[in-house]
């Protein structure tokens, strides 16, 4: 299942449209990542509304796709964890470290432009 990438100016927007394998899940972080340089985006919201499961895996990977978008140079924001699934991460004891995550995709880019213009300002 190919996830949908947007580009909105800056930004880069994956909205996973349906549950996804774990081989969907390595293609969306590999091809988030290659896009990132070839559009030298400063932030990507990847939106996970419609998920009803995050296992391990899917965490995993989440968090590592942020990682190495951070170190490309962008901000990762992960919007749109619905509460049942928030609930089942903790209990599992599963946990997205190091990524920021916003209620749905307009506080995501809220805070993608918090984050990414608001370093401009203060290095200058």
């Amino acid at each position: 299942m190919l996830v949908p990438i947007l580009k909105q100016g800056d930004y880069l927007i994956a909205s996973i449209q349906s549950e996804l394998s774990d081989a969907d899940l390595l293609k969306l972080r590999e091809d988030l990542v290659r896009r990132v340089s070839d559009f030298r985006s400063r932030g990507v919201i990847v939106d996970v509304t419609v998920l009803d499961v995050m296992d391990s895996f899917a965490t995993r990977t989440l968090r590592s796709m942020a990682h190495m978008i951070m170190l490309r140079g962008a901000e990762t924001v992960i919007v749109g964890i619905q509460p049942e699934v928030a609930f089942s991460m903790v209990q599992l004891g599963l946990k997205l470290e190091g990524v920021e995550t916003a209620l749905d995709l307009e506080e995501g880019l809220a805070l993608l432009d918090h984050r990414t213009k608001g370093d401009n300002k203060s290095a200058r």
